[in-house]
């Protein structure tokens, strides 16, 4: 069974095979969280992505992860969807990033998982919606990956983290 933790950081400095990144389709970069990774694994990340990508929204694609700190292995890079009020099939596009991601993951070898908030940032989903989402699709993808870590950038995203947790653990 896969253990799922919540912690408050940095998710470039996780100890994990595989860092997730919440992508573009250019899988070129861009801001936040997709950002901060391409600044610390380096140009050759961009690179990569460039040359994989475009990736649609709810699919991913994995990279290595160039000059980011052992044990990260690979960079899976996945596509969120822009909130638009949530009726356009917003979760279950979110949702597919999750199982793809892990999917990959188990292809790639991987025990170990980061996950940020996917698409809570500029694509604008909402953080307490999206936490469910994670926590939920997680819990019910089979998987060899031992650790899931969601990387929360805040305290609030941590918040709404942690509920999802105890909300799906009180309906197992």
């Amino acid at each position: 069974m896969t253990t799922i933790e919540i912690v408050l950081g940095d998710i470039t400095r996780q100890h994990v095979d595989v860092i997730v990144t919440a992508a573009n389709e250019s899988l070129l970069g861009g801001g936040g969280v997709d950002g901060a990774i391409h600044r610390a694994a380096g140009p050759r990340l961009a690179q990569a992505g460039g040359a994989i990508g475009p990736c649609q929204p709810g699919d991913a694609m994995a990279t290595p992860a160039f000059d980011l700190d052992p044990p990260v292995r690979h960079v899976v890079h996945t596509v969120g969807p822009v909130w638009e009020g949530g009726d356009q099939g917003e979760a279950d596009v979110l949702a597919s990033c999750y199982r793809r991601s892990l999917q990959l993951a188990d292809e790639l070898g991987a025990r170990t998982v980061a996950f940020p908030a996917i698409a809570t940032g500029v694509y604008g989903f909402p953080s307490e919606r999206a936490a469910r989402i994670a926590v939920a699709t997680i819990r019910s993808v089979p998987t060899n990956v031992q650790r899931v870590r969601l990387v929360a950038f805040d305290e609030d995203t941590r918040h709404h983290l942690q509920a999802a947790m105890a909300a799906t653990a009180n309906r197992v």
